[in-house]
């Protein structure tokens, strides 16, 4: 019996064949791993199976599914598919466990960063973050850990896979390895590749300030790169030593507006004063950017249904399952895969801000988020939380964090990075932190990098244009509507 017969017979006994849908036909099995994922199954070996599948690319998408399940169980199967020829589900595999972080292969995990192929060692650095938040090494196997993610920071031939490890290395700041982790970062501070030395100043921010020299962080405050600048402003609020100010002043008329906010934030942080938690005006003195023309102003929005159908939780049925994600490289796992994307349009009281989705790796998400912009349930929402340097953030009927739309999303974690700029769900908190699964209808974009929101929070899409508008927003603009325009393609980007 050939392969796709057999394959066909066995997805139909796992009911993944649509009653009259011919035999080999491969559309619904991406709707059969998202209601699996959907509903936190394992479905009795039937994700497991589907690691096998000779599309790598659904491979991939079945252990994601595993590792979003949270289940103890799926670990056994990804760990069997760590050693697998297809570097897509190779990637994915070591991604799955690290959302379980169950401890299962701890030794693999940290064997998968010497990987030949990029986009595995980009996910065992994942792991590693999120095995090490969860208590799941020793600190024998810490410090094996913190040793080989710092040979990766400052000798990986991608730029991509070293910003990573500095991100990875934030997690050990409390470990009997911070010093160690501390030292690689600054070594890694000068690093050639703007978008390296981003992530390590982030990293120094979060978890080193206090260790480094605080003249590597006033070096860092002339870097070329804002975000380096930015970064290096707040390690030095972070400091808290009022010596700081002195360094912090010229920087309030910085070119960056950006860099401005935050060089008047750890100033008030510095001399004790309150953070500011919601941007009622914009502080005097910042240069704004200009707000150039709409270069998509004449883009028509594409017509809602007549009876558009309610918000809710997010349909398989009706989610998009085109383009496929393709972890291939470290830049396939932190990028939309090629292919058109839809494209929404946030129409503000300050200007239109342009918001491309990827429904390959939240498709739940994307579909709720789309169904709730086309209901009209978004028009009128007030930004009611702004905050300097970190999000804007919407999406309450009531104009308020405590709102609840009736529903929840299930969290659709994935390897993207809150770099500045990208759009992502917001989640309720409890005691513990955020609250997993706790998704409905509120979003925020980041203002500047937040890399330890990527292991809880799921990134959904990013601006690509009307980025300027963001920085002109206070809690008193409001989304006037969402409209949905013509997808983006991937040579348009």
């Amino acid at each position: 019996m050939s392969w796709g017969r057999a394959a066909a017979l066995a997805l139909a006994a796992l009911g993944v064949l649509g009653a009259g849908q011919a035999p080999g036909t491969m559309v619904t099995v991406p709707v059969r791993i998202l209601q699996l994922e959907q509903a936190r199954s394992l479905g009795d070996g039937a994700l497991a199976g589907f690691l096998n599948y000779p599309d790598p690319r659904i491979a991939a998408r079945a252990a994601l599914a595993i590792g979003r399940t949270k289940q103890p169980a799926g670990a056994v199967a990804l760990v069997a598919h760590l050693g697998d020829r297809r570097p897509q589900v190779r990637a994915m595999s070591v991604y799955g466990l690290g959302l379980i972080a169950a401890g299962v292969a701890p030794e693999r995990i940290i064997d998968a960063v010497r990987d030949r192929n990029s986009a595995v060692r980009a996910a065992a650095l994942d792991a590693i973050g999120r095995y090490q938040t969860a208590g799941r090494f020793t600190p024998a196997e810490q410090g094996r850990a913190v040793r080989a993610v710092s040979g990766l920071l400052l000798n990986d031939r991608d730029a991509r896979v070293r910003g990573r490890a500095a991100i990875a290395l934030s997690w050990f700041a409390g470990s009997g390895q911070g010093d160690a982790a501390s030292r690689a970062l600054l070594c890694a501070a000068a690093d050639r590749a703007a978008r390296v030395r981003r992530l390590v100043m982030w990293s120094i921010f979060r978890g080193y300030a206090i260790r480094v020299p605080r003249a590597a962080l006033v070096q860092r405050t002339k870097d070329p790169d804002e975000v380096v600048r930015i970064e290096a402003v707040r390690a030095l609020g972070r400091v808290k030593n009022v010596d700081a100010l002195p360094v912090l002043e010229p920087l309030r008329n910085d070119p960056s507006w950006r860099v401005q906010e935050q060089a008047l934030e750890s100033m008030r942080q510095l001399k004790g004063e309150p953070p500011t938690d919601h941007l009622k005006a914009i502080a005097t003195g910042i240069h704004l950017p200009v707000i150039p023309p709409d270069p998509f102003a004449a883009l028509p929005a594409l017509a809602r249904a007549p009876a558009p159908p309610s918000p809710g939780p997010g349909n398989p049925l009706r989610a998009m399952l085109q383009p496929m994600i393709d972890p291939i490289s470290a830049r396939a796992m932190d990028a939309p895969a090629p292919g058109p994307h839809p494209r929404v349009r946030l129409v503000t009281t300050k200007g239109n801000v342009y918001v491309e989705l990827y429904p390959e790796w939240a498709p739940l998400t994307v579909e709720s988020f789309l169904t709730a912009a086309q209901s009209g349930y978004y028009d009128n929402n007030r930004w009611f939380r702004i905050v300097p340097d970190f999000v804007v953030q919407t999406g309450d009927k009531n104009n308020n964090p405590d709102g609840d739309p009736g529903y929840t999303i299930g969290a659709e974690e994935n390897p993207l990075q809150q770099h500045s700029y990208v759009i992502s769900m917001g989640l309720n908190y409890d005691d513990h932190g955020a609250v997993r699964d706790s998704a409905g209808t509120q979003y925020y974009i980041t203002l500047s990098p937040q890399y330890h929101l990527d292991q809880s929070f799921t990134v959904f899409g990013a601006v690509v244009s009307g980025s300027q508008v963001l920085a002109h927003l206070d809690e008193s603009d409001s989304v006037l509507r969402i409209e949905r325009v013509a997808d983006l393609s991937a040579e348009h980007r």
